[in-house]
């Protein structure tokens, strides 16, 4: 499989190989006790690299106690032979069909009721995970499952945190720049749920566009093409910033809009929302 060698429990037979990255590898599989399809992710060599294994334990941890239907269902952890053998990680997840991403960049017609029910199960997942007090803090399409029937479930939560700590530091490198919140791009250690839902806003308008809607090639750009679309922020929406150097350049920024933007009703609905944007505002709505 890709020559990689997948030492799986007997119950479990594969399939074939569905998808590869930095992560590992994942393949489909059916388990001959229940007869279910499942995806089994192994991540090579996980020790190997600090970070890995910090974001696979996280996922673990968390995944673990998560049951809900818009987000993905961590099955079974295959134990290693002998301990001191223990250098992949085998992880059994429901399977899914494809993920967002691939669905967007295809020339599968999406009419408006898909993308309302796409966006009503991803706040529904949201919901479920900021209620719990964990900021996922990676959403994007390629992290959102979907099947057949168009049902979607959230995934990867290697970068995810739980919320529930004061006043305790949070890396601000978080979030695929696409989808990036705009306190983070400004270096902010002091983010909340606010994050996500600015990652639901701009996949929402890739859903509707079928193209990313801030494609910035880097931090500066990002924010330069934030500024364009939402104009530029007021004091009060300034005031998350401790950095004032960071303050300053945001609002030196010119606010010169895009006329071939071509956004429609409901994404104008949904960037008037986003203009007044302000975490306190933001993490109040309800679902």
């Amino acid at each position: 499989m890709w020559q990689t060698l997948f030492e799986i429990d007997t119950k479990y037979v594969p399939i074939k190989p569905i998808g590869r990255g930095a992560y590992g590898i994942v393949c489909s599989s059916i388990n001959r006790e229940t007869n279910e399809k499942v995806a089994i992710k192994k991540i090579n060599n996980v020790f190997d690299n600090r970070v890995d294994a910090l974001r696979t334990l996280r996922e673990l941890k968390l995944l673990r106690h998560l049951r809900h239907e818009n987000v993905i269902a961590l099955k079974d952890i295959m134990m290693p032979v002998h301990r001191r053998s223990f250098k992949d990680v085998y992880l059994v997840y429901e399977l899914m069909d494809t993920d967002l991403h691939q669905i967007i960049k295809s020339s599968q017609p999406l009419s408006n009721d898909h993308c309302q029910y796409f966006l009503f199960q991803l706040l529904r997942g949201l919901k479920y995970l900021h209620s719990a007090g964990i900021l996922h803090r990676d959403l994007k399409p390629g992290n959102l499952l979907v099947n057949a029937n168009c049902d979607l479930k959230i995934c990867d939560f290697g970068l995810a945190r739980t919320n529930n700590t004061k006043g305790q530091f949070m890396t601000e490198y978080v979030v695929t720049r696409w989808y990036r919140a705009p306190e983070l791009l400004l270096c902010c250690d002091n983010y909340g749920t606010s994050i996500d839902v600015w990652s639901v806003g701009c996949i929402f308008a890739e859903l509707l566009g079928r193209k990313p809607i801030f494609p910035g090639t880097e931090c500066l750009n990002q924010l330069k093409l934030i500024v364009n679309v939402l104009g530029t922020m007021s004091e009060a929406d300034l005031e998350f910033i401790d950095n004032p150097k960071a303050r300053k350049y945001i609002k030196s920024l010119p606010y010169t809009p895009d006329e071939n933007l071509g956004v429609d009703m409901i994404r104008e609905m949904m960037w008037q929302e986003m203009i007044h944007y302000h975490p306190e505002v933001v993490t109040g709505m309800s679902m």
